[in-house]
């Protein structure tokens, strides 16, 4: 078994509480399924960020409230690059896996589907 990364990405319409949590529930659940990870013990850690324009809750709440209860994990802001997307959370996640990394499947949702259109998961 392996240290595995996986990444993926949401966009939110608008700064708001309700949205970054169900937004980070979705993007977390689509990522575990496509995955096939079923067991939080899997689950190394997680860093999610956010742009700078979303700052009204964050993102790991969403991960506690499906279970992710032990799992280290951390938020911070994304770079703020000139022309950037806005709204948008990002997760890398590190996972216990004996996939190669040709088979992690990392998921771009929404509007972040155009921040990797060479992933066949942005499509």
């Amino acid at each position: 078994m392996a240290v595995r990364g996986i990444r993926g990405a949401i966009s939110v319409e608008a700064d708001d509480p309700a949205q970054i949590r169900e937004a980070t529930r979705e993007l977390m659940e689509e990522v575990l399924k496509r995955n096939e990870i079923s067991d939080f013990d899997e689950i190394i850690s997680a860093v999610f960020t956010t742009t700078n324009d979303l700052v009204s809750a964050f993102p790991a709440e969403a991960a506690r409230h499906i279970g992710m209860t032990t799992v280290p994990l951390l938020c911070a802001l994304e770079i703020p690059v000139p022309g950037s997307m806005p709204r948008c959370i990002r997760i890398l996640l590190h996972v216990n896996s004996d996939r190669k990394p040709s088979e992690i499947e990392h998921v771009y949702l929404k509007d972040a589907a155009k921040l990797r259109p060479d992933m066949k998961s942005a499509q």
